[in-house]
């Protein structure tokens, strides 16, 4: 995979216009596009066929991000549904279980097996980027620590028959020493050192997650908060790049 490959840019913007604008200005530079809960809610399953048309003349890859989390059967009509839009890959969150995740991986295979199309990534949510150890203590109790559980609920996705998942960059060492190169591992949280931090707790540079292991990397604020946006595509590129070498 080519280094600007593993960069998907979250479409985190207010209006199908706006993610457009985005993402015909950097056609060619950017391969990847998430679209998370709020253009999705804004814009449907048009924003996924924006992307698609707008993209230029290599169609980017479009990472669904809606974190599904329901009752197993409801998860895999869902899941049937989002494999039918021609996404390249969406989110389930790991906490629904091995049961529900195994589900949406049968839903999105049995979209794919009758479209024609090939099967989405099917990538479990571990523990949000925002969240620390005290906090998953007191708010969801879990006494594990945070790498303790992301390695629990990795293991639960390499069971359930999953493709991939959505671990800060922080984990990924941990994640790679117990499940190798069975999972793809797509890492947001990640912040340049000339980003504002915001509210990522746990987070590395573009450079540190590759060099860690991640296969994908999700920025969204550095990118599109930027005075230049292809400017800092550019260079967050170039960062990664530059680990990859080492």
């Amino acid at each position: 995979m080519r280094v600007e490959e593993k960069l998907i840019l979250a479409l985190d913007v207010n209006s199908l216009n706006e993610a457009e604008g985005v993402v015909r200005a950097l056609s060619g530079c950017v391969n990847a596009y998430k679209i998370g809960l709020s253009l999705f809610t804004t814009a449907g399953p048009e924003s996924v066929r924006m992307v698609k048309t707008a993209g230029g003349k290599a169609i980017p890859k479009v990472f669904l991000d809606l974190k599904l989390h329901d009752i197993p059967n409801t998860v895999a009509m869902t899941a049937e549904a989002i494999a039918r839009l021609g996404v390249d890959m969406f989110t389930v969150h790991a906490f629904g279980g091995k049961e529900m995740m195994a589900a949406a991986k049968e839903g999105a295979q049995r979209a794919a097996g009758e479209t024609g199309r090939q099967c989405p990534l099917v990538l479990g949510v571990t523990i949000l980027t925002h969240l620390e150890g005290d906090t998953i203590r007191q708010d969801l109790g879990i006494n594990r620590s945070v790498e303790q559980e992301v390695l629990h609920l990795a293991q639960m996705a390499v069971d359930a028959g999953i493709d991939g998942l959505i671990c800060s960059p922080c984990e990924i060492e941990a994640v790679r020493r117990v499940c190798g190169n069975k999972l793809t591992v797509i890492c947001p949280g990640i912040r340049p050192s000339w980003a504002r931090r915001g509210e990522q707790r746990r987070s590395l540079s573009p450079g540190e997650a590759i060099e860690a292991g991640a296969d994908y990397l999700v920025i969204g604020r550095p990118i599109l908060e930027a005075p230049d946006r292809l400017e800092a595509v550019e260079k967050i590129i170039e960062e990664m790049r530059n680990a990859m070498r080492h």
